[in-house]
C-alpha cells in the first residue's frame, strides 16, 4: 500500500488511552512541586531586583544628602553597616547585570503549549533556600533608604529619584525583563496608546488543502473554482484570476459540498481551541456563493471534534443535509436545511469515515464509506437502519476512499487496492443465512483501475466517469460500462490526484496531494493555477524594492512569489528544509538558513547557489543583512550570532566575528540604522545589544542603547513593542512581529491563529489593536512589502500564506507619537476584532 494510504490509516479514529490512576496522582504531585519551584524562583528574582535597586540608589542618595546636609552621610553609612552592604555579595549575574538563575527553556514548537513554564529546567542551587530572607532584607534596605530620603527633603518622582535610569519591567514566566525608556519621553505614564489609523483587508490567499482532505474542489457556473485552505473558503475565477473569500469559519475548514442549485454551499470546520485552551464548538454553514451571505448555521454545539463530511440531498432539490462528525462514533445526522433542525441521528462506526452521499433518486437512502467498510443507510420515520456491503469472495481493502452513483443506479467505489468495485443488490442466500433473510448488497464486479489508491471518482454526462490515482498519478476516463478510453499522468512535483472537478466537456480542474490545483485536458496536459507549501512554514522575506517575497518550509521547498500577479515565480527543492531568509539590500540575492546550521545564498534570477557556509550543527533561526548590505548576521540555536562581511554585491562572504553572550537560542535580531549595532532576543527572553564595528562586543550597559534607532524592528521583546504582549503571556505567544517601513504600525503574528495590527510604537501594556482571522494554525511569521502596501502572513501547520492590503493611514512618524503626551485618561480601548 502506498504512503498516501498509510497517512489515511493514521487518520482513523483511535480511541484515546486512559492513564492509570497512579500515574495521574504522580503527575499531580509533580505539578505541585514544579509550582512551588516557580514561586521560589519568582521570590528570588524579586529579592535580587530589590538588592540591585538599593545598590543603584545608595551612591546617588549619598551624593544628594551630602549636598543638602553634610551630616546625612553618617546616616547612610549606619544603614549599610547595620544591614550589610548588598554590593559586597558575590552573586552570579548574566551579561545584562541581572541574576542569571533561569537556565534556557527547552526548545519546542511554538504551537505546543505546556502547563508549567518551568518544566524540565535545572534545579535551583542553595541560594533558593534563602530567598525569603533575601526578600525581607532587601525590603528593609529599600524602606530605610526611602525614609532617609524623605527626612532629607530630596525631590521625589513617580519612577524614583532620578531620570537617568528610568526603566520599565515586564514579566514572562516570572522572569523580569528590564527595558529602558528613551530620553525624549518626559512622562511615560501619560503616553496614550491608540488604535492605528491603518486597517487590513484580505487581498489574496496562496495555497489549497489537498494534503489530507478530499472532495473539496468544485466548479461553479460563475466560472469560479471553490476550495478551501485554513479558515478561508476561496472562490477563484479561473479566467479573470480574481479571488473572493468566505470567512465565517473560526477554525480550519474540513469539508465542502455544493447544493443542487449550484449556488448554495455547505462547509464544515474542525472544533479547535481558543487562546485559553477551551474547545470551540464546530458547526456547518450554509451560504450563498454569489453574495457570500450566510443562510443557515447548522448544529452549533452538537458536533464533537469537528465536521468530517457534508452532503446535500438531490431527489428533493436539496431540502436535507447529511453531516458526519469527527467524534469516536462518527455520528451520522440529517438536518432540514431551511429550519436548521435535526431530522435524525445515529452512531455510524468507530472507524474513519471518508465520504457520505444521498442517493440521487431517493433522499431516504444514504451511503457512507471509510476504513474497510461501505454502509447503506435507510431513513424511515426518523429512524436509521443499516446494511453493510458484503465483500464475499473479493479481498476486503483497507480503505474505501470514494464512491459515486451510476446512471443505472449502481454504486461504484474506489479503494486503496486500486480497484473500482461495482455494488448491487443480490437475493439473500437462504441456505447460508436461513429463512427470512433479506436481500444483500454485494460486489457485482471488480475493475482494476490504478496502481495504488483510487482517491476520487467523478461522473460525466452520458454515464462516463473519471478516476484519479494515487501512486500512479493518473487520470483515466472510463465509459459507462467501465472500459478505459483515455488517460494522462500529472507531473510528479504536484503529487497524486486528490479530487477532480469538471469545467466543460474537455477541461478539468485537478486538486493534488501536494496542495496544488491544476487546469487542463487530456489532449493538452495540465498547468498549475494554484500552488502552495505542503508542510510547516517559518521562513519569510520580502524584496527591498520589488513586489516579490520568498518563503521556505519543512517540505524543503524555497519559493519566490509575486504579490502583484499572485503567482509562484519559481520553486526549488533543497536537501534540508529552510527556517529563515533575508534579501540582500541590493535585491539580487537572498540568504536562506537551514535546519542543520548550513545556509546558502541564491541568485533570485538564475536560482543558482552563489555562496554556502555552515555555522554550528543546530538550526538557524534568523538571517539579517545590515542596512547597507556590508554585513550579514546569522542567528543560531547554538546561542551564537555569526557575523559575516559581505562583498561583491552579496556574492562573497567572509567570517567577521561571533557574538557570544546569550544563554539560549537566538530568536530575533535587528540592525541599527548606522549598521554598527545589533539588538537580539533569545529563547530565555534576554535582550542584548552588540557593537559589531568594534569586534562583535557585547554592550553590558544596556541603558546606553535606549535612544538608538533601528533599521528594522522584528525583535518581539523591546521597549517599543511592550504593548503587543497580553497579560499572562508565556513567552511563545508571539512568534514574530514586523514594523512598517514608515514606522507607523507594527504587525504581529501570534500563537492563536491571529494577525494583529498595532500602532508603532506601543510601549505601554494592553495597547489596543485590530485583530484579523484567517489562519487555522499558529501564525509563524509576518512581513511588510517594500512599499508598506501589503502584509504577508504565514501559518505553521495550515501551510497557508495570506496577503493583506493595508488601507487608511495618516501623517506623522513614530518619534512624534512617542514624545506626545496626553492629560486625558490613559485607559486603552478594548481591542477591535475585524
Amino acid at each position: 500500500m502506498d504512503s498516501s494510504a498509510n497517512s489515511l490509516d493514521g487518520m482513523s479514529a483511535d480511541s484515546s488511552a486512559e492513564f492509570p490512576d497512579q500515574a495521574a496522582i504522580m503527575e499531580m504531585r509533580l505539578q505541585r512541586h514544579e509550582d512551588e519551584i516557580t514561586l521560589l524562583k519568582a521570590s528570588l528574582a524579586n529579592a535580587l531586583r530589590r538588592i540591585r535597586l538599593h545598590d543603584q540608589l545608595l551612591p546617588l542618595l549619598k551624593q544628594q544628602l551630602i549636598a543638602v546636609n553634610p551630616g546625612a552621610a553618617q546616616v547612610i553609612n549606619q544603614v549599610c553597616c547595620s544591614e550589610g552592604c548588598a554590593s559586597s555579595r558575590k552573586w552570579s549575574t548574566s551579561s545584562t547585570g541581572e541574576g542569571n538563575l533561569y537556565p534556557a527553556p527547552r526548545v519546542r514548537r511554538h504551537s505546543e503549549k505546556v502547563g508549567n513554564p518551568e518544566r524540565q529546567r535545572k534545579p535551583l542551587d542553595k541560594r533558593a533556600a534563602s530567598s525569603a530572607s533575601l526578600l525581607t532584607r532587601s525590603q528593609s534596605l529599600e524602606n530605610r533608604a526611602k525614609e532617609t530620603i524623605a527626612s532629607a527633603g530630596s525631590p521625589g518622582s513617580k519612577r524614583g529619584t532620578y531620570t537617568q535610569g528610568q526603566s520599565i519591567k515586564m514579566f514572562i514566566r516570572g522572569r523580569p525583563i528590564t527595558m529602558y525608556i528613551p530620553s525624549n519621553i518626559q512622562n511615560y505614564e501619560d503616553l496614550k496608546m491608540e488604535l492605528p489609523s491603518e486597517r487590513l483587508e484580505l487581498d489574496w490567499v496562496y495555497g489549497y488543502r489537498g494534503r489530507d482532505c478530499r472532495a473539496n474542489l468544485y466548479f461553479l457556473p460563475t466560472g469560479e473554482a471553490v476550495y478551501f485552505i485554513a479558515c478561508v473558503i476561496v472562490l477563484y475565477h479561473i479566467n479573470n484570476r480574481t479571488q473572493r473569500h468566505y470567512r465565517k469559519h473560526t477554525d480550519c475548514v474540513r469539508c465542502l459540498t455544493i447544493h443542487p442549485d449550484k449556488v448554495r454551499v455547505a462547509s464544515g470546520q474542525t472544533s479547535g481551541v481558543d487562546k485559553d485552551g477551551k474547545p470551540q464548538h464546530p458547526c456547518v454553514y450554509i451560504w450563498d456563493s454569489t453574495t457570500l451571505v450566510t443562510l443557515q448555521q447548522i448544529g452549533l454545539g452538537t458536533f464533537q471534534k469537528g465536521v468530517g463530511s457534508v452532503a446535500f440531498s438531490y431527489a428533493d432539490s436539496g431540502a436535507f443535509l447529511c453531516v458526519i462528525d469527527d467524534s469516536n462514533e462518527h455520528m451520522l445526522s440529517v438536518w432540514e436545511c431551511k429550519k436548521g433542525t435535526k431530522h435524525a441521528e445515529i452512531k455510524s462506526t468507530n472507524e474513519a469515515v471518508f465520504a457520505a452521499e444521498f442517493n440521487p433518486v431517493d433522499s431516504n437512502n444514504i451511503i457512507t464509506c471509510g476504513k474497510s467498510h461501505v454502509y447503506f443507510w435507510t431513513l424511515s420515520m426518523g429512524q436509521f437502519t443499516k446494511k453493510q456491503g458484503i465483500f464475499g469472495k473479493y479481498k476486503k481493502p483497507k480503505f474505501i476512499l470514494c464512491f459515486l452513483f451510476s446512471l443505472t443506479g449502481e454504486v461504484l467505489t474506489g479503494d486503496s487496492e486500486g480497484n473500482i468495485l461495482t455494488w448491487g443488490k443480490s437475493a439473500a442466500d437462504v441456505k447460508t443465512l436461513g429463512k427470512g433473510a433479506k436481500e444483500t448488497l454485494q460486489i457485482m464486479r471488480q475493475t482494476k483501475a490504478h496502481e495504488g489508491s483510487v482517491f476520487t471518482l467523478c461522473a460525466l454526462q452520458g454515464g462516463a466517469l473519471l478516476s484519479g490515482g494515487g501512486k500512479d498519478r493518473k487520470i483515466i476516463r472510463w465509459s459507462a460500462d467501465l472500459a478505459p478510453e483515455r488517460e494522462c499522468e500529472i507531473p510528479e512535483i504536484y503529487g497524486a490526484v486528490r479530487t477532480i472537478a469538471v469545467v466543460n466537456d474537455e477541461e478539468l480542474l485537478v486538486g493534488t496531494t501536494r496542495n496544488a490545483i491544476l487546469r487542463g485536458a487530456f489532449s493538452d496536459g495540465f498547468v498549475a493555477i494554484v500552488q502552495g507549501h505542503v508542510d510547516e512554514m517559518w521562513g519569510l522575506a520580502t524584496h527591498p524594492d520589488q513586489n516579490i517575497f520568498l518563503t521556505c518550509a519543512h517540505d524543503r521547498q524555497v519559493c519566490l512569489w509575486n504579490t502583484e500577479e499572485h503567482k509562484l515565480d519559481w520553486c526549488i527543492t533543497l536537501e534540508e528544509y529552510g527556517l529563515c531568509a533575508d534579501f540582500c539590500p541590493n535585491g539580487s540575492v537572498v540568504s536562506v538558513g537551514l535546519c542543520t546550521g548550513r545556509w546558502m545564498v541564491l541568485d533570485i534570477m538564475t536560482r543558482e547557489v552563489v555562496s554556502e557556509s555552515t555555522d554550528g550543527n543546530e538550526q538557524l533561526s534568523v538571517m539579517r543583512y545590515s542596512p547597507d548590505g556590508s554585513f550579514l548576521a546569522v542567528g543560531s540555536h547554538d546561542n551564537f550570532i555569526y557575523i559575516y562581511s559581505v562583498t561583491e554585491s552579496g556574492r562573497r562572504y567572509t567570517r567577521f566575528g561571533r557574538c557570544n553572550g546569550h544563554s539560549s537560542f537566538i530568536t530575533h535580531l535587528d540592525w541599527s540604522k548606522d549598521g554598527k549595532y545589533i539588538m537580539s532576543n533569545s529563547g530565555d527572553y534576554e535582550i542584548l545589544y552588540w557593537d559589531i564595528a568594534s569586534g562583535c562586543k557585547l554592550l553590558r550597559n544596556r541603558f546606553e542603547s535606549r535612544d538608538r534607532e533601528w533599521a528594522s524592528y522584528t525583535c518581539v521583546l523591546g521597549f517599543h513593542v511592550i504593548g503587543v504582549w497580553l497579560e499572562g503571556s508565556d513567552g511563545t505567544d508571539i512568534n514574530a512581529l514586523c514594523r512598517s517601513h514608515s514606522e507607523r504600525v507594527v504587525a504581529v503574528a501570534d500563537d492563536f491563529c491571529k494577525v494583529h495590527l498595532f500602532q508603532y510604537p506601543c510601549p505601554k501594556p494592553k495597547a489596543p489593536s485590530y485583530k484579523y482571522s484567517g489562519h487555522g494554525s499558529h501564525v509563524t511569521n509576518v512581513c511588510f512589502t517594500h512599499s508598506d502596501s501589503h502584509i504577508l502572513s504565514m501559518g505553521g501547520k495550515d501551510a497557508c500564506i495570506l496577503q493583506w492590503s493595508v488601507t487608511g493611514g495618516g501623517v506623522g512618524n513614530s518619534r512624534e507619537r512617542l514624545t506626545s503626551v496626553s492629560s486625558a485618561s490613559t485607559s486603552s480601548p478594548e481591542p477591535v476584532t475585524c
